[in-house]
């Protein structure tokens, strides 16, 4: 029961008994007459909004009491058995009293179990929330040093200093006749409160959340930090090498600091408040139009004033330090947003990417290469030259494949470029095996 809850129930008991204590001149009735009278109206209870109706001695007991004690004594008072616990003995608050001593950070549960273990308790004897209960007395008599993180309110001087990104459930919406849970991952402009990069997916996952980024970087430079929190999506190597090739730096908040990222937080928060307070399931299919309905409130979003900013826009205040806006070539965007992964490339010639098959030069056969591509693996890479050639590579065509004449490869050192079934044959006194090329089908 909070302060509120006690002084509702106070001033409930007192309009019981507030025509006894002032009792006019006039009213020529008893305070019994007047008491039975107060019973049979009632009250109303301003905790649950209903009208109470209390016995005669009840009321007659809180009057004897308001004209000893006042108002306060009207408070409802703590129990008496408060904090003691009736199931549990000396002997078992002592060992969980040892338990949290040894553990500070062990839960209830964890305790309880202990106790089972060792025989202290049987599964049926305590439950859990009465060691729960216990556990919460004991750690206001232990004095186990707390640490307190220093918060700070703050702002970045200059846009494109920090850009915070997140992603927040949004909307569900029946596609195809399947209901769906709708993903936004968006991504803000710390000095000016500015949405730089937003977009709804049906998952939450890194491949989409480099989309937002590319879009972002392609329309708003770069930034010199990212700051994410250290959920899958943000905490990965794809995320890492893109921060790295774009020549920004990542910042990943402390585990269970949600203020770390407050001004995201908040906006998801304003997003809810207003656009998905709004938002009618009925009126979007698919999830373009969800896409388009999310951008045009992001565009009303970013056009209006903000009282941190001093009211102006964010979209004012990040275009007003529009020469701070590094931005980056097309070529340059994309090359720096394929994503990366090594793969050992098989007899064959094939490396697999998210169950698809692609053929690299057989040069690289049994070797491990490293790929590049786009999330849609529309474009895939292998990279040579230490990362200064990437050489395109194409999905496996096992129909076009049957109509190819194949190569053979020399294994010494010394060759390590493709050569034609006559050139092996020549070349066979060195001691390699050779063979003639024609194994095609038919």
């Amino acid at each position: 029961m909070n302060k509120t809850e006690a002084e509702n129930i106070m001033m409930m008991r007192y309009a019981c008994i507030i025509d006894a204590v002032n009792q006019s001149v006039d009213d020529l009735r008893s305070k019994k007459e007047i008491i039975e009278s107060a019973s049979e109206k009632g009250v109303e209870d301003r905790n649950s909004g209903t009208r109470r109706y209390f016995a005669v001695p009840t009321i007659t007991r809180w009057y004897r009491i308001y004209q000893k004690l006042g108002l306060d004594g009207l408070k409802p008072q703590k129990r008496s058995d408060c904090k003691s616990f009736r199931k549990i003995d000396d002997e078992i608050y002592k060992q969980i009293m040892e338990i949290k001593k040894q553990y500070p950070r062990i839960s209830a549960t964890a305790i309880r179990k202990r106790l089972i273990n060792k025989g202290f308790i049987n599964q049926e004897q305590i439950s859990l929330s009465t060691i729960n209960r216990c556990v919460n007395t004991i750690k206001d008599k232990l004095d186990v040093p707390t640490e307190i993180q220093e918060m700070k309110r703050y702002e970045m001087e200059h846009i494109n200093e920090v850009w915070c990104g997140d992603s927040s459930v949004g909307p569900y919406i029946t596609i195809d006749g399947v209901k769906r849970k709708i993903w936004i991952q968006a991504l803000i402009d710390d000095a000016s409160r500015y949405i730089v990069g937003i977009n709804a997916f049906l998952n939450d996952n890194y491949e989409n959340f480099l989309g937002v980024v590319k879009s972002a970087v392609a329309k708003h430079g770069v930034p010199r930090v990212f700051n994410f929190d250290n959920g899958s999506t943000y905490k990965n190597r794809q995320v890492e090498l893109l921060a790295a090739r774009i020549g920004s730096r990542i910042h990943w908040n402390k585990p269970y600091t949600p203020t770390s990222k407050a001004k995201i937080e908040r906006f998801f928060k304003t997003m809810k408040i207003q656009w998905l307070a709004e938002f009618n399931p009925s009126n979007f299919h698919s999830l373009e139009d969800v896409r388009n309905d999310l951008f045009k409130y992001v565009n009303k979003y970013n056009n209006t004033p903000h009282s941190s900013l001093e009211y102006r826009t964010p979209q004012d205040r990040f275009f007003k330090e529009s020469s701070l806006i590094r931005k980056l070539s097309d070529d340059s965007i994309s090359r720096n947003f394929l994503m990366e992964i090594e793969r050992r490339v098989t007899r064959d010639g094939l490396v697999s990417i998210s169950n698809r098959m692609f053929e690299v030069d057989n040069q690289y056969c049994r070797k491990k290469v490293t790929l590049r591509y786009t999330a849609d693996l529309s474009d895939v890479y292998i990279v040579e030259n230490e990362g200064n050639t990437l050489t395109p590579v194409k999905l496996l065509n096992k129909h076009e494949n049957s109509r190819v004449k194949r190569k053979v490869y020399i294994s010494s050192p010394a060759a390590e470029s493709p050569v034609s079934g006559q050139a092996a044959a020549g070349q066979s006194a060195s001691g390699t095996t050779s063979s003639t090329a024609n194994n095609n089908i038919g």
